[in-house]
């Protein structure tokens, strides 16, 4: 099956438009570089595929991608060829998108034995340097189905300049040699404005430094795609299991984790930006075996975790205000029947101006019955179901700032 470089997915509004992932482009371009340098070592003019590249993708599928810049140089006597290809994410909000992904392949005269091409990270490509992770310590951030895809698409440039079938089963290393050399290929992956990019990112509390990963594992970028949020998400508990954490803080955003992590001062890495993905984190915390999960949102989450909704967001369904005053009203906190909200920030500063601020029986450290605390111990027995029985502390953070309230 062969797929055109823009495809698209259905959403209950629209039709989104799906793009490809760092690693696609970045074996796109090492396929590029490879075509380029073996043709000009080999006498072949490479014409219209200097222009435009197809690869194979991991499901078996093909996609043809456009060569944003192809160069040949000559260093130390060495020739050097460099190809980029401009990343489209589609519809998806990828702070990689439109970022230029680019390959330089050059001949090596000593590689590692039995290996014929060596993949390396250059500028703006992160080094990892936290165990946990699904590469080493001290190796670049190319994942291992992009670093497999670097490969496929480097061995078909081989065997294409040899006018062979891509569909061959001979994939051993030793047909990447070129008849004229047995020096290996050295592939260097880069992203010219990674370093800026990855300050954008979670990276740093990876141990991915110095740049950005080459992610994907299967080529394409879905927009709005869970399966990105809950990869993250495993992996930085993967990161705090190894380093020897045994609790771990879920947060909605950025601004309920800061305020976590001012007053109670964890390590960085115990903490994971769940977003929207309450029930999945719960049990992949519990899953990784952490001793103790502390919870912190803002109001609008808090009450749709207290009220049992395992995916907050509102795509999943908009939390009506007056199905949150019928259930907190069941929890015994005492809202007049006759008060009208239009929304739950509405509910929330009616609760912390009439009925908490500055009254003695609210304070949440003192008083465990006080309307928000009710909320956050509603919060914390859905919670502790889906860790099954791992203990979960919730902490409810004010638009302010601040920690309000408390489960315990």
């Amino acid at each position: 099956m062969h797929r055109e470089c823009r495809r698209g997915v259905e959403s209950k509004s629209k039709k989104l438009r799906s793009g490809y992932t760092t690693g696609a482009c970045a074996a796109a371009a090492a396929k590029a570089a490879t075509l380029s340098l073996l043709s000009s070592e080999s006498g072949v003019r490479s014409s219209e595929k200097s222009k435009n590249v197809e690869i194979p993708f991991p499901d078996g599928s093909r996609v043809k991608f456009k060569v944003h810049h192809s160069e040949l140089r000559t260093e130390n006597s060495q020739l050097v060829s460099t190809a980029s290809v401009i990343k489209d994410a589609g519809d998806d909000p990828d702070i990689t998108n439109g970022a230029e992904i680019v390959a330089i392949v050059r001949r090596q005269e000593f590689g590692v034995p039995g290996a014929a091409v060596i993949i390396k990270g250059g500028i703006g490509v992160g080094m990892v340097t936290k165990p946990g992770l699904a590469i080493p310590v001290g190796e670049p951030a190319i994942n291992p189905v992009p670093r497999k895809m670097i490969l496929d698409a480097v061995r078909e440039a081989v065997r294409e300049l040899r006018g062979e079938s891509i569909d061959s089963d001979n994939k051993n290393n030793s047909e990447l040699r070129t008849p004229n050399s047995e020096r290996v290929l050295d592939v260097t992956i880069s992203v010219p404005a990674g370093e800026e990019l990855a300050k954008k990112t979670l990276n740093h509390r990876l141990g991915i430094v110095g740049g950005i990963s080459i992610l994907g594992t299967t080529g394409i970028v879905r927009p709005l795609s869970e399966a990105a949020w809950t990869a993250t998400i495993t992996a930085s508990f993967d990161v705090a299991k190894a380093i020897g954490l045994t609790e771990v803080v879920l947060s909605t955003g950025r601004t309920s984790e800061k305020t976590h992590q001012q007053k109670y001062g964890l390590p960085v890495e115990a903490y994971a930006m769940m977003g929207d993905y309450t029930e999945f984190s719960l049990r992949d915390a519990a899953k990784h075996g952490f001793s103790k999960v502390h919870l912190c949102a803002q109001w609008a989450k808090m009450i749709k975790i207290a009220m049992a909704t395992p995916q907050t967001h509102v795509r999943h369904g908009a939390l009506e205000a007056e199905a949150a005053k019928d259930f907190l009203v069941r929890l015994g906190v005492r809202i007049p029947q006759e008060k009208v909200f239009n929304t739950s920030r509405e509910i929330f500063e009616f609760i912390y101006s009439t009925l908490c601020r500055g009254a003695p029986q609210c304070a949440p450290t003192n008083y465990p019955n006080s309307a928000l605390s009710k909320v956050c111990s509603a919060a914390r027995s859905y919670c502790e179901q889906e860790t099954s029985g791992v203990p979960v502390s919730i902490h409810l953070v004010s638009y302010e700032g601040e920690i309000v309230a408390e489960s315990e």
